[in-house]
């Protein structure tokens, strides 16, 4: 692959802009979930947030999505994440990024029981044990997982994490158990229980939620259709970046870069990066535009090197182990986060001194949101050091 052009930190921020929905907008909640190839949803509120931002879609819209027509399906995927996924994307995020996570849950349960007691043979009680909530699942139907401890004994079993700190407890295999399976791609979270910030998932076998989706594709054909989601999306982006996002390995990311025909290119950090060989065009300047965004973001933490639009706020925005608090984007560069008061009312904590435009567009988008959220608090855990500071 030879470098063929050199693609500015201002290209990349328009091209930010566009392909993230965040100058322009998308139509519709499957628009925007297939141009940003999956959400986060460590937190389910970020999902919602995360679409509003690119839409002004409802509460409505997303779960319809999510749970009447299912074209949006949370996964355990990359970097043991929850995400939610386009429909169509799961078979290949099946046999890939979340493979290499279900092997890794497999192997480190089975050991844990073992080391904690509950059985002499790992790997043939984690083999138990899963199968015993597939078989419920598919006998009995959507399950919480309270239901599947009192259905099967043997996810009683609990393990001692950490006794000698005062932070130890006591836990149950159980989330350990549909963990494994949720990343196995075997079952998906189906009907929600709890509110939309919340998640309490009924457990559902994939069949059964996803009727005549198709089996999981071959890891190499599952990472290149990755990887060209991800170049579509986020690209330039450098191998580092992918590996990070991927959770994969090098040897991967390189493989599916040969197999997408990914083309090399300067950036101005003097690092190569990649693109589509059919997505060398400059991407139009969007104008200004303003957004504010939620923890986790796609956008916020779509790469491990980030100083084209995060600059010197790196320790403001993201806590010790990496995640991105709510954030407040002006022309495609960090520049602040939010917060909420007590009643609702978003509030912008400005990272930075912001010119007079920058401050009343982001305003305009601290009262829209308010009003979407309708007095609803999103205690959000990765809240920003920046805005903790504030609190």
């Amino acid at each position: 692959m030879n470098t063929v052009r050199a693609i500015s930190d201002e290209q990349r921020r328009a091209r930010l802009a566009r392909r993230h929905g965040l100058a322009t907008g998308f139509a519709s909640v499957e628009a925007a979930t297939d141009a940003m190839t999956c959400w986060h949803a460590t937190e389910p509120a970020s999902v919602y947030l995360s679409a509003w931002a690119r839409t002004g879609c409802t509460r409505d819209d997303l779960h319809r999505a999510l749970y009447v027509d299912r074209t949006v399906v949370r996964q355990l995927a990359m970097r043991r994440t929850a995400f939610a996924f386009p429909r169509d994307l799961l078979p290949a995020v099946w046999g890939s990024a979340s493979a290499r996570v279900a092997v890794q849950q497999e192997g480190q349960l089975a050991r844990d029981v073992v080391k904690h007691g509950v059985t002499a043979n790992g790997e043939e009680w984690v083999e138990q044990a899963c199968a015993a909530v597939l078989h419920h699942l598919r006998t009995a139907g959507p399950t919480t997982t309270a239901q599947l401890r009192e259905a099967l004994p043997m996810l009683e079993a609990r393990m001692s994490l950490s006794p000698d700190k005062k932070w130890g407890a006591e836990v149950s295999v159980a989330p350990r158990v549909l963990t494994t399976l949720a990343a196995s791609g075997v079952v998906v979270r189906g009907e929600n229980d709890g509110g939309w910030k919340t998640s309490r998932p009924r457990w559902t076998a994939t069949e059964d939620w996803l009727p005549g989706i198709g089996p999981a594709w071959d890891e190499a054909d599952g990472y290149a259709a990755l990887v060209r989601s991800w170049l579509h999306t986020f690209g330039p982006g450098t191998e580092a970046d992918i590996v990070w996002w991927l959770g994969a390995t090098k040897a991967a990311v390189r493989r599916a870069l040969v197999d997408v025909d990914a083309v090399e290119v300067g950036l101005d950090s003097g690092e190569s990066g990649y693109l589509l060989p059919d997505d060398l065009d400059d991407e139009p300047a969007p104008g200004d535009w303003g957004s504010l965004l939620p923890a986790l973001d796609p956008t916020t933490m779509g790469w491990k090197q980030r100083d084209w639009y995060l600059g010197p706020h790196a320790e403001a925005i993201f806590d010790r182990n990496g995640n991105g608090g709510p954030t407040a984007w002006w022309n495609g560069r960090i520049v602040g986060g939010w917060r909420q008061e007590s009643d609702g009312t978003v509030v912008v904590v400005p990272a930075e001194e912001l010119t007079a435009k920058a401050a009343k567009a982001l305003g305009a988008q601290a009262e829209e949101l308010t009003a979407w959220l309708d007095g609803d608090v999103v205690n959000s855990i990765y809240q920003s050091p920046l805005v903790r500071r504030g609190i």
